[in-house]
């Protein structure tokens, strides 16, 4: 029979942070307060700022470029809290953000492999990039004991000059041509929405996330019990390189395009997961609400600039910085998972 009180204690999980609950609150209570400035002060600064929050334009635009960020940071979720630190998540984005588009033009828009059109292929190919060079870091760290911030340091600069140098190899340029065809905000959407979900629920209703939550809190209980650590972080770390590659997959396909120049078209978007999932203190629901505020000031500093606000982008772009370090304060601490960063030998 079955619990009439399942359904509140589902609510009750995917809140079950007093921090989580503070940033929904807060959230809520900025969008509440801003959308009542501008009904009361429409042709003030604050209602052109109510205007672009609550436009339809910036909420594709920022379903877009959450993507990516939350994406990514639902992955460094697995990977952290099986004990490895996976800094490289900028990497695995600009990696599945070109293989993507190349793949998707090898086959060519309007054919198909096997009944798979051509966007799907390269959205897999995308996904298969990332994870493979997520299986790269793993063996690094894993097996042979690399310094975790190194090895994430060197996937992300492995990537941010492979991905532009294949471009010019293949393409002629550092940016690639349109394919002429997308896949649209709205996928992009969904992706993120079932992602978390699924997210929450593996880390929070399944044995695999009691061990992989062991294996970076207390590794050596988990190895007694007769589970492989080394296993569990394994998958932990593939599992960020299948999320990261669905992120970055969906930012270049969304536009039909990969543009390789300066940063590349990911613009730091992997470090500021890593911001998000730490802002959401591990939880995936707190990771999405801090990649959509990410993503949101991004596309709206886009929009006041286009209404003529001389706001330069560096200075919006640290608004989420400070956010995080002023909730943190008052709110409480990121609880780092204890043997995050720490190599582990099998006592077998």
């Amino acid at each position: 029979m079955r619990n009439p009180l399942s359904s509140t204690r589902f609510m009750e999980g995917l809140f079950e942070s007093d921090y989580v609950r503070s940033l929904v609150v807060g959230t809520v209570g900025v969008f509440a307060l801003l959308g009542l400035l501008g009904l009361l002060f429409p042709d003030s600064v604050a209602g052109d700022l109510a205007g672009i929050v609550f436009s339809t334009s910036t909420a594709t635009s920022t379903a877009r470029l959450a993507a990516p960020i939350v994406l990514a940071g639902l992955g460094g979720i697995f990977a952290e809290k099986s004990g490895v630190i996976n800094i490289g998540l900028e990497g695995l984005l600009i990696i599945s953000a070109f293989v993507s588009v190349y793949a998707a033009s090898v086959v060519g828009i309007g054919n198909a492999v096997l009944g798979v059109p051509a966007l799907a292929v390269g959205f897999l190919a995308g996904i298969a990039a990332s994870t493979l060079l997520s299986a790269v870091f793993a063996v690094v760290c894993i097996e042979f004991k690399a310094d975790q911030i190194i090895a994430g340091l060197a996937v992300w600069l492995i990537a941010l000059g492979l991905a532009p140098f294949m471009s010019t190899v293949f393409f002629g340029g550092v940016n690639t041509p349109n394919l002429g065809a997308n896949v649209g905000w709205l996928y992009s959407a969904i992706l993120v929405i079932l992602a978390t979900a699924g997210s929450w629920w593996l880390l929070n209703r399944t044995a695999f996330g009691k061990h992989l939550r062991a294996a970076g809190e207390n590794p050596k209980a988990l190895d007694t019990v007769g589970v492989s650590v080394s296993k569990v972080r394994y998958a932990g770390v593939l599992l960020s390189g299948f999320l990261s590659g669905i992120g970055g997959s969906a930012l270049a396909l969304s536009i039909g395009q990969f543009v390789g120049s300066g940063e590349t078209m990911v613009q730091g978007k992997g470090f500021i997961a890593i911001v998000a999932y730490l802002f959401g203190n591990y939880n995936p629901l707190g990771t999405l609400g801090a990649g959509a505020l990410f993503a949101g000031l991004d596309a709206i500093q886009i929009r006041l600039q286009q209404l003529g606000y001389a706001v330069p982008d560096t200075l919006v772009q640290t608004i989420p910085y400070v956010m995080v370090i002023v909730v943190l304060t008052l709110v409480g601490r990121t609880q780092i998972p204890e043997a995050a960063g720490e190599h582990y030998e099998t006592e077998e």
